[in-house]
């Protein structure tokens, strides 16, 4: 006999639910490229070689290989760069927007997807304050937003917190080691 599941039962025996959008793409790139009136989308497409190095690094590749950065400018002047980052938890995928100064800084990160499961764990996370950590790391740094909150937040927000500093060190690891490849 053959057993035959639909999506749904699936996904409930996989513990994962719907996705939710927290914050629209959009408003996440107004906010982290504050200022810019012109936006670009560059690919860059990883060789085997790049995409292993990142792997080895945050334990991570992105999807087809492909890294998009945006670029943000406010006339001729560079206002900064972004790139959104998923990433797969138990409880199904988020998604970390995380935009950087012309000086490669961290300007701050986002949570713009979570599932339905965990948008109540995100939104505790945001208001002990998330994002503060993020502001000011560079490429090489570690993020740990998840100790810099865990006295404000239940233990569900710390676990969000982890999982959106793994985001975070993608983010970090891809800036530092391709972003130079698409600025102009």
């Amino acid at each position: 006999m053959k057993l035959i599941m639909s999506a749904a039962t699936l996904a409930a025996l996989l513990h994962i639910t719907p996705v939710v959008v927290l914050v629209k793409r959009p408003d996440a790139v107004r906010t982290l490229l504050p200022g810019a009136d012109a936006f670009t989308a560059r690919e860059v497409h990883l060789s085997d070689a790049d995409a292993h190095r990142l792997h080895e690094a945050v334990d991570w590749s992105p999807e087809d290989g492909v890294l998009t950065f945006y670029t943000g400018s406010a006339g001729s002047t560079a206002v900064g760069g972004l790139v959104f980052v998923r990433v797969d938890t138990p409880h199904g995928p988020l998604e970390v927007a995380v935009g950087f100064t012309p000086q490669g800084t961290v300007r701050g990160a986002i949570v713009t997807k979570a599932t339905v499961e965990m948008k109540p764990w995100v939104l505790e996370a945001v208001g002990a304050g998330l994002g503060d950590p993020y502001r000011g790391l560079k490429p090489g740094a570690a993020p740990d937003a998840a100790t810099a909150i865990a006295s404000r937040a239940g233990n569900l927000a710390v676990y969000v917190a982890r999982e959106v500093d793994k985001g975070v060190a993608r983010a970090l690891a891809s800036y530092g080691a391709f972003y130079d490849h698409v600025r102009t």
